[in-house]
């Protein structure tokens, strides 16, 4: 049968409209089995402990997945393949260790034959499963369970809604305990520092900024006009303004100071800079993360953000502008 556009992308939202009202039902359904689940896992990492997941067919995809999500934000977690599991690979479970058992049905039987293997390893067991009632459920001594009205397949037998639930269920349950542990970007960086993601989160401050002609830099007592030349020179939208003896940051001039101050009359250019100035404005240290400096550009809508040492004094200028080539955006 010829596929027709009109006939697939009904389909398709079709299809998305029925994983969609799984995710509803799921999150309407959570309550205190998910907080006596996160409790538990967060025991277990505090304690030393794994978390352990496992499944077959489908849900042994999605119990990867969630495994590699736990991973990532620094809770030690394994995929454990349930056939596998009772031909030898039990060697990585351990007393004290929480068993994440995904099924659907609750019915699957590799999964029942290994809920009480891991059992008498000292193993608490997790029942993933959409089926309260279920034997895996009835005989765990957790209960995660997400809803689903229905698959999205026609023929009611391809597993969609049931993955989609379960994988977003596991990823709620990841970020509760990402949050509650106080998770920071440094943190984050540690477990990601190949590929794209780990370069764009460990790049520096310092790594981004411009410096040397490229940082117009002047004492705040010199003329509003002297002020403007160093940032043209410097093709740049702002200077830093600083005092005399320390060299400390005192503030800065942008390019809309600039053109507030020729409202004030003819003679703006001859008057101090420190006239028109911007007094402390937002600044951030050189040796902070650039994920932080795009912060505070999106917090503060400013264009220009100056660097500073430890001592308070300009060593860089971050442009708005240049976040893109760096992939901070």
């Amino acid at each position: 049968m010829a596929l027709h556009s009109k006939n697939a992308l009904a389909r398709a939202r079709a299809c998305l409209g029925i994983e969609s009202a799984a995710l509803t039902a799921t999150a309407k359904g959570l309550g205190v089995e998910f907080i006596k689940t996160a409790r538990a896992v967060e025991a277990v990492s505090a304690a030393g402990g794994k978390l352990i997941f496992s499944g077959v067919g489908k849900s042994a995809h999605i119990a990867q997945k969630i495994a590699a999500t736990f991973n990532s934000t620094g809770v030690a977690s394994c995929f454990l393949d349930a056939t596998q599991a009772l031909h030898g690979d039990l060697g990585l479970c351990a007393e004290g260790d929480l068993a994440f058992l995904l099924s659907n049905s609750g019915q699957s039987d590799e999964i029942l034959r290994l809920l009480p293997v891991l059992k008498r390893f000292g193993a608490r067991i997790v029942a993933f499963t959409s089926n309260p009632a279920s034997d895996l459920a009835r005989n765990s001594d957790l209960r995660l369970l997400y809803r689903v009205p229905r698959e999205a397949c026609p023929l009611r037998l391809a597993p969609t809604a049931s993955t989609t639930a379960a994988l977003a269920l596991g990823d709620a349950l990841a970020m509760v305990l990402l949050e509650s542990r106080g998770l920071t970007r440094d943190d984050f960086a540690k477990y990601h520092p190949a590929g794209n993601l780990g370069r764009v989160l460990l790049l520096r401050v310092r790594d981004i900024m411009r410096t040397d002609d490229r940082l117009p830099v002047a004492i705040d007592t010199v003329s509003t006009q002297d002020a403007i030349l160093a940032m043209t020179k410097a093709k740049s939208g702002s200077i830093a303004l600083i005092a005399k003896k320390s060299g400390r940051l005192t503030g800065i001039l942008t390019d809309g100071d600039f053109r507030r101050s020729a409202l004030t009359g003819p003679d703006f250019l001859a008057q101090p800079v420190s006239t028109f100035m911007t007094r402390s404005p937002k600044t951030i240290r050189d040796d902070a993360l650039g994920v932080d400096a795009l912060r505070l550009f999106e917090t503060h809508k400013i264009d220009d953000l100056i660097v500073i040492n430890a001592r308070g004094q300009p060593v860089g200028l971050i442009d708005g502008q240049d976040l893109p080539k760096f992939k901070i955006v």
